[in-house]
């Protein structure tokens, strides 16, 4: 046996140093290594019967869950592909919201109407007033569609999209609104605010001049003064979330006479039922970016509302609606799609004698074959979403698509080509 590595001590000005040899570093590494591995190996073994005794549910299979659950037995949940989902330690995910998280991040899509978007509830309007993506403003420019108020702004491009980076303390700009600001409408932008002191504001009326003296109702969206709704600069309803500092996100405004709601990502945040809203022709931001913290703001889309469906469908026999939304050049519904699908499944529950042509519609922009070919998959694929999910006689369900030959709007406008991508419900 070889003799142990000698361990010295040297005295330094007073300090003592303990200096072990290159050998014995070896040694504590290799026992380290050992440790770590054993307690890999542990935590392997404990998945493995864990997986074995446990009920195995797809994430998105309420029904397994819930019945797994009755019967007492533990459950692990799988993904589309049937892999166990688990956490960043390795462990399975039982939780079927965070299942539906992770899942979707490993490659299992998110599908409308299941896990976090179970209780989405957005429905964007279906007229569309203004929509812009900064796609044809210049880099360093101000946008040509915004009426700016004051402060410094410009395009930049970041992560492959163009953003309106806000820089200055009480920047503003408003989307100017031709006859006012209807009743009911919705607004839907991208914005990133790495925690400034305002935070962004969303002001409906017309445009005050000096934001610190506004005593009106106004929507936040930032972690600083908390997202929500403020009356009279106090909070209605208001929530932190970490995300909008973190990155990019959607926040989602949806407003029905005096109700307000409003969203980031998929969640509620607030929920109002009545605010008092001072409606005028515009519609305002107020920001207060920094140098060292800059605001991003992205794609911005306004939209009045309208009736409920069926009453528009009892009444002129047919309604577009601008709420089923698809991967690009694909039938793929996006799960943004939830609330709108769920009124569309609902409707046809409640209304027995209630039979839907189902038409697809797309704008000029790409070929015609091609758009008349993605009109017709998307139609069929919304038929097969409700006779799948909510149980509905195919037989009362048909579906055809028209491509671009039917336009509603402008091609020639962003927002018209907005109006031209729809789904149609037709009465038969």
């Amino acid at each position: 046996m070889s003799a142990p590595s000698p361990v010295r001590i040297l005295v330094l000005s007073g300090t003592f140093l303990l200096c072990v040899s290159s050998a014995a570093d070896a040694q504590i590494n290799r026992l380290k290594k050992a440790a770590a591995d054993a307690a890999e190996r542990e935590t392997a073994n404990q998945v493995d019967r864990m997986v074995t005794e446990a009920v195995q549910c797809a994430f998105d299979d309420p029904r397994c869950i819930e019945e797994a659950e009755n019967s007492g037995k533990p459950v692990v949940l799988i993904d589309s592909e049937g892999r166990v989902i688990t956490d960043d330690e390795g462990r399975p995910v039982t939780d079927p919201d965070q299942a539906a998280q992770v899942g979707g991040s490993a490659g299992a899509p998110a599908k409308p109407g299941e896990g976090v978007w179970a209780n989405y509830d957005f429905v964007p309007g279906e007229t569309v007033l203004y929509i812009d993506d900064f796609s044809d403003d210049r880099v360093g420019d101000f946008p040509q569609r915004l009426e700016w108020i004051r402060g410094n702004m410009e395009i930049v491009e970041w992560e492959g999209r163009k953003l309106l980076r806000t820089t200055g303390a009480n920047s503003q700009f408003s989307i100017l609104v031709a006859g006012g600001v209807p009743e009911q409408f919705t607004l839907e932008f991208d914005v990133h605010d790495p925690a400034t002191e305002q935070g962004t504001w969303v002001l409906v009326a017309e445009a005050p001049s000096n934001f610190s003296n506004y005593d009106g109702t106004s929507f936040n969206f930032g972690n600083w003064r908390g997202s929500g709704i403020w009356r009279e600069r106090q909070p209605l309803s208001t929530v932190q979330d970490e995300i909008i500092s973190e990155q990019v996100v959607t926040a989602r405004l949806m407003v029905d006479g005096a109700h307000a709601k409003v969203f980031i990502n998929e969640t509620r945040i607030a929920n109002a039922p009545r605010v008092e809203l001072v409606r005028g022709d515009r519609i305002s931001f107020v920001m207060d970016g920094r140098q060292d913290r800059p605001i991003y703001v992205g794609r911005i889309r306004l939209a009045a509302g309208g009736r409920d469906l069926y009453d528009k469908l009892a009444s002129e026999g047919r309604v577009a609606t601008q709420g089923i939304f698809f991967d690009t050049n694909s039938d793929v519904i996006q799960p943004e799609s939830t609330p709108t699908l769920r009124e569309i499944g609902d409707m046809l529950e409640d209304h027995a004698e209630l039979s839907l042509l189902i038409e697809g519609h797309t704008d000029s922009e790409g070929d015609d074959a091609h758009n008349q070919d993605l009109s017709e998959r998307r139609a069929q694929s919304v038929v097969r979403f409700l006779v799948e999910r909510y149980g509905i006689d195919a037989g009362r369900l048909d579906a055809m698509g028209l491509g671009e030959s039917n336009p509603v709007g402008d091609n020639a406008t962003p927002e018209g080509r907005q109006q031209n991508r729809r789904v149609e419900l037709v009465v038969q």
